[in-house]
């Protein structure tokens, strides 16, 4: 994510200026330019107050989740079973491939 370029839409996409942003959020125009032109960087805290003033929210993607140690070996015996009892059953081999018949595009 840049920053400064998600505060500059987010005050535009809001119909604001920058002194109006600044009013809004409680700091300086100065500052609020700084911040869009990438001189300086916001705190996470500061951004969400910048983007909340514009109508907008700071929101982050869901983090994948780490299994366990315990349900990872749960998960490695499940599969040692599944090959197993594959392993165990019958099989016929043909001996030429199948493929279903292709249908012509219209």
């Amino acid at each position: 994510m840049d920053p400064a370029r998600t505060l500059r839409d987010a005050r535009i996409g809001a119909g604001l200026t920058q002194a109006e942003l600044a009013a809004r959020a409680g700091t300086s125009q100065a500052t609020l330019s700084a911040y869009e032109r990438g001189r300086k960087e916001p705190s996470l805290a500061t951004l969400d107050r910048l983007l909340r003033a514009t109508g907008q929210r700071l929101t982050s993607a869901p983090v994948a989740r780490q299994p366990t140690r315990a349900e990872l070996d749960r998960a490695a015996r499940g599969l040692a079973d599944v090959l197993e009892l594959a392993a165990a059953l019958p099989t016929r081999h043909e001996r030429q491939l199948r493929y279903p018949p292709l249908r012509r595009a219209a």
